[in-house]
């Protein structure tokens, strides 16, 4: 079977699954700040640890991934993590990361690197409890912030994701770069996506890359980093020895070499966070029908622009 490549050389290479599409936080440029943590249970149509292993695996057979990376919804909130994490394992995957909000890090990270995770990225918008609230609509940031020592002494590689918005929390941009400094550990800052309820109105937040780097400079002296192929971050490194990176969909898009594709707790796969059209595949079974799929996905794929769509970021993953 062919391999799967389009007119500009790109392949699936990275796939990102949402375990699960509910959360235990509300954040702003994801939920309009609406309450979507959910009793206790799964959504019934999410699928089980082995179905999705099963899908995983045979996208592997295929496509021969060279990372794993699971989001939700909040994926500490999945009930099989750990066993889906051991088997990808076994099943020959082991560049596994994940990403999440850090409420339930403090008690799962020994738990998470005993099983096989090795790097995981904690989303965090704010130090500041007010900001960190209002970004949220939940209180308690320092046992997020526990979380993200536990992870560091467990032995997990440790990225922060800070999402800044314009005339909310760009406040926070110097104290949440000291407190990655001063942990030794990476952060970066997202510009806001038009994804979901701010699809149509993607620059009314909008703080860009130019935007971002400014404020930095206001503390920090810098160089560029070499971008590395299908990153989707730009990085710098501080006079100090300290490297942060700025993922700018908006003003600086990476679409070009995206190598991501997407599954979707459902069994739903998406070639672009820019398509709200999902390709079932969970019962695909034969080889050539799955190729089919893919090639519809990849033609999802953007050249140029970040267009986003209407599809929330909770049932996508970030």
């Amino acid at each position: 079977m062919k391999p799967l490549n389009d007119i500009y050389g790109r392949q699936f290479k990275t796939l990102r699954v949402s375990l699960l599409n509910r959360c235990n936080l509300s954040c702003v440029y994801c939920t309009m700040g609406e309450d979507v943590a959910k009793p206790e249970k799964e959504e019934p149509t999410a699928l089980t640890a082995s179905e999705l292993l099963t899908i995983i695996t045979n996208l592997h057979t295929l496509l021969s991934f060279s990372t794993i990376r699971l989001t939700g919804g909040e994926p500490l909130l999945y009930h099989d993590l750990i066993p889906i994490i051991e088997g990808l394992n076994k099943n020959g995957l082991h560049n596994i990361k994940l990403t999440t909000n850090g409420f339930l890090l403090e008690r799962m990270a020994v738990d998470l690197v005993a099983a096989g995770l090795k790097s995981i990225n904690v989303s965090l918008d704010a130090i500041d409890e007010n900001m960190f609230a209002l970004m949220s609509k939940r209180g308690n940031i320092q046992r997020i912030l526990n979380g993200i020592d536990a992870a560091i002494d467990a032995g997990l590689h440790v990225k922060l994701n800070a999402v800044i918005m314009k005339g909310i929390n760009e406040s926070q941009v110097l104290p949440l770069l000291q407190f990655a400094f001063d942990r030794n550990i990476s952060i970066r800052f997202l510009e806001v996506m038009s994804m979901g309820h701010l699809h149509q109105q993607p620059k009314k937040y909008l703080v860009t890359q130019q935007e971002l780097l400014h404020i930095i400079a206001q503390q920090y002296q810098f160089e560029p980093c070499h971008r590395q192929h299908a990153a989707t971050a730009n990085y710098w490194q501080t006079t100090t020895g300290h490297q942060f990176g700025i993922i700018a969909n908006e003003s600086a898009p990476f679409c070009g070499d995206c190598d991501r594709l997407r599954l979707d707790s459902k069994g739903q796969i998406y070639g672009c966070l820019s398509s709200n059209h999902p390709i079932p595949i969970a019962n695909v079974q034969q080889p050539e029908q799955l190729q089919a799929c893919l090639q519809e996905a990849m033609q999802q794929k953007q050249t140029l622009q970040f267009t986003g769509s209407n599809l929330s970021m909770l049932d996508i993953g970030g």
